[in-house]
């Protein structure tokens, strides 16, 4: 009676533990759900496709997108993208956006030469003021927008002409060259060919573990999801918000004087939006939820380089720059289909 009923049980229920109704899961199967079950997964895969893609699909039919030239070439556009779309991040969680970033990364390194060539500034305390320059203007964006009152999205965009227009009017919108006190230490932040890219795994690295390890990190999501509720727990909603500004504000400060190291001269023309809108679509191709609540370092990292590697792969094959504005609309539109479906899947998995 006894075999018959093991038989039995074996037959309806399978091998201990395996799941009823079916065969065990192997280890592979097992690893694909996990995988899959990461907010990351969608965008990871399409960075890889895109990847093999370029590097192999050439007008000569060579794999250029490999070589060290070009992989320099990526990790330069993608590194500036990263650092600031980290910022972003944090404050897309908190339900807020920084539209002046792009014009504290303009200024910044301004700012440097002018205390540096006009006011005898050393270098490195030249550098770590232009830095402070990016937390004054943080603070103002989130005194606006959090005592105040007012709409980041109103208040960033207004700090941003502000900042703009105090550049043009001091540099009077001419290029200037990089202090010789300072291109030692410019070397080490963005001269070098992989600097930009080695501080954006860095700060990737770092803010990865404030976001998923920390208490700051705890209440921003906290905050983005349920303001009022997170208030009510004891998080200082106010605090978490003047924080996140002037870390991005910081981040795009940081960010305009490595590019300016890099392109060995201080530029109106750099930084503005177009920097800030790479990075916000970075963020929200990584999954970073545009009302708050969620969002990774890891995904806005992976969306940035998805951008970065279209950005040069078209021109690896060959193809005007003129249709990239259409694919990252089309890439963003894509991508946040693909999060919400995925998100479904997720959710599906859970309950069953």
């Amino acid at each position: 009676m006894s075999d018959t009923a093991e038989r039995t049980s074996a037959s309806v229920g399978g091998p201990p533990g395996g799941p009823v109704g079916g065969a065990p899961r192997g280890p592979l199967r097992r690893a694909a759900v996990l995988f899959m079950q990461q907010r990351e997964a969608t965008v990871f895969l399409v960075v890889v496709l895109l990847i093999v893609y370029f590097g192999f699909i050439s007008p000569l039919g060579r794999a250029t997108f490999f070589t060290k030239l070009d992989l320099i070439n990526v990790s330069q556009i993608a590194g500036p993208i990263i650092i600031i779309a980290i910022g972003e991040v944090f404050l897309l969680i908190c339900g807020e956006i920084d539209l002046s970033v792009g014009f504290t990364y303009t200024f910044a390194p301004f700012l440097m030469h002018y205390l540096i060539d006009f006011y005898g500034v050393p270098g490195i305390p030249a550098i770590l003021i232009s830095l402070a320059m990016g937390l004054a203007v943080g603070w103002v964006n989130g005194f606006l927008t959090v005592t105040v009152g007012l709409p980041s999205f109103v208040t960033t965009l207004g700090t941003g002409f502000a900042l703009q227009g105090i550049m043009l009017i001091t540099s009077h919108a001419e290029q200037s060259a990089i202090p010789v006190q300072v291109q030692g230490i410019g070397h080490w932040i963005g001269t070098f060919a992989w600097a930009e890219f080695g501080w954006a795994v860095f700060f990737a690295f770092v803010f990865h573990l404030v976001l998923r390890r920390t208490r700051w990190g705890l209440h921003t999501i906290a905050v983005g999801g349920n303001q009022l509720g997170a208030q009510e727990a004891g998080v200082n909603a106010a605090r978490i918000k003047y924080g996140n500004f002037m870390l991005t504000a910081t981040l795009g400060a940081f960010v305009g004087i490595q590019v300016a190291f890099q392109t060995s001269v201080i530029d109106p023309s750099s930084g503005g939006y177009t920097p800030m809108f790479y990075s916000v679509a970075a963020a929200v191709i990584g999954g970073t939820a545009m009302l708050g609540g969620s969002g990774t370092v890891i995904g806005a990292f992976l969306g940035s380089i998805m951008l970065a590697v279209l950005t040069d792969g078209f021109n690896v094959i060959g193809v005007s720059a003129n249709p990239l504005p259409l694919i990252f609309g089309a890439a963003i539109l894509l991508a946040m289909v693909a999060n919400v479906q995925f998100a479904r899947l997720r959710e599906r998995g859970r309950a069953l």
